[in-house]
């Protein structure tokens, strides 16, 4: 079970995703939305707070979150990267190591394209998940764009095979008589 993260001061997404064979669940996503009225520690407390609240219910086995761009603006640069430190602190104090993926890697695992926009991102979520109706967070669907990238770098096949025949007696299974 994987917990996706999209960090934000404003909006934080989140996401828990597990796989059982080659079926993947979406078993909880949501935001954590704070009030731009609200001064950065008491945002950063927010999210803290029900992030937590989230891996205690969920106790996911793995943490994922997108990692820092560099944009224009530095003073959004600093504050995205005090919203991933409380949630990277989070993850930790829960003896979870944090997996890290750039915007770019997680719409190309998604999308297969590491341009897409939010809302290809977004259909591909649903589709993949099988989920239906039109109301779904961006945040969200980018949190839940993250854990499935993970599920993918992380279930990966990591035995070669040399030839078809050992791939077929590894997978019997897999063989139609």
């Amino acid at each position: 079970m994987v917990l996706g993260v999209d960090p934000g001061t404003l909006v934080t997404g989140f996401g828990v995703v597990s796989r059982r064979g080659t079926t993947v669940r979406l078993l909880a996503s949501g935001t954590i939305a704070n009030s731009s009225l609200s001064s950065i520690p008491e945002r950063l407390h927010a999210i803290y707070t029900r992030l937590r609240h989230v891996l205690a219910e969920h106790r996911p086995d793995e943490f994922a979150i997108e990692s820092a761009f560099y944009g224009k603006n530095a003073q959004s640069a600093l504050k995205l990267g005090h919203a991933r430190g409380v949630c990277l602190l989070a993850a930790v104090q829960c003896g979870l190591t944090p997996a890290e993926y750039s915007p770019r890697e997680v719409k190309k695992a998604v999308v297969g394209n590491g341009n897409a926009s939010k809302e290809q991102v977004q259909f591909m979520v649903k589709a993949l998940l099988g989920l239906k109706g039109d109301r779904m967070a961006a945040d969200t669907s980018d949190a839940i764009a993250i854990a499935l990238c993970h599920l993918n770098r992380t279930t990966l096949p990591t035995t070669r095979h040399s030839d078809w025949r050992a791939y077929v007696e590894a997978h019997p299974e897999k063989v139609i008589p």
